[in-house]
């Protein structure tokens, strides 16, 4: 498969619109929450109704398929569900903007893991923006202002495998096409989420509303997942992750227009210091597209 050429800017508006609707699966993930549904029913539920909704796109778009990686797809899939699950069970115990905050140090974690595993080399300017928004990521943890709590281990631990998926879908996008990677993906963390919600026995009946809201998860996270892989398709991984922290600011207003919770100034100056961060990478991206040679 002929590696798509790089494009950063349209790498940017991709990795743009998946965190916008990453942010508001993670805000659904909260209201099925509040309805009495186990992390792991809801996890559940978003790879089967996301798994549905790539299917019927397979189906009609009838795209042509390459060789698997099955051993990075099962990495990638396991990894992904683990990271999916845990956020979910974090937004349970603490508010959804800390979580998301937590969580969001999984864009610097890939842009580590992208040395090793892809290959990438990471210059001044990268290391420069990475530790700035690290350090926008610090400001929203605020840390030293008590015992960390079970929910916040939780999202912590949801960043380490969400940087490793991340890392996987960069090596998946230079190799196979976006919906094969999608189908694969959603029907092995399909099948992860039975088995783990069979062997614990969490299941209960929703009612009508919550089978929305569960549709509603799964079908945007396909999109969202449809939308992250056109990113890293069209540029480095070590570029396009930071600009995930974006679901940072769209967490915040989610929270502001459905439970009426606006941002302390503290959270707005860490979300600032983020975006500085990513416009930062995407001038210097920039810069060297347009160089000569």
């Amino acid at each position: 498969m002929t590696p798509t050429p790089q494009q950063p800017l349209a790498a940017v508006g991709f990795m743009l619109l998946a965190a916008a609707l990453v942010a508001s699966t993670t805000l659904l993930a909260k209201v099925a929450g509040e309805a009495g549904l186990h992390p792991l029913q809801v996890s559940h539920g978003r790879f089967l109704f996301a798994f549905l909704g790539i299917a019927a796109a397979n189906l009609i778009l009838r795209p042509a398929y390459t060789r698997p990686k099955w051993a990075v797809h099962a990495g990638r899939s396991f990894s992904g569900w683990a990271g999916i699950s845990l956020t979910f069970a974090a937004v349970q115990f603490i508010p959804l903007g800390d979580a998301t905050a937590i969580s969001f140090l999984n864009p610097v974690f890939a842009m580590f893991l992208a040395i090793p595993i892809l290959g990438e080399r990471i210059g001044p300017w990268r290391w420069t923006a990475a530790a700035i928004t690290l350090t926008g990521g610090a400001i929203l943890l605020r840390p030293g202002t008590g015992t960390i709590e079970p929910g916040a281990l939780l999202a912590l631990a949801a960043a380490g495998f969400m940087a490793f998926e991340i890392t996987l879908i960069k090596f998946l996008s230079d190799r196979e096409r976006p919906l094969q990677i999608l189908l694969i993906n959603n029907g092995m963390g399909l099948t992860i989420a039975t088995i783990a919600a069979s062997a614990l026995w969490v299941w209960q009946m929703p009612d009508a509303r919550v089978w929305a809201v569960l549709a509603g998860i799964g079908f945007v996270m396909a999109l969202a997942q449809t939308c992250f892989i056109q990113a890293m398709r069209r540029a480095d991984a070590s570029f396009a992750s930071p600009f995930f922290y974006a679901t940072l600011v769209f967490a915040a207003l989610y929270d502001g227009i459905v439970f009426g919770t606006w941002p302390a100034a503290t959270s707005a100056l860490g979300a600032g210091v983020i975006v500085a961060g990513g416009a930062l990478l995407a001038w210097r991206e920039g810069r060297l597209k347009r160089a000569p040679g």
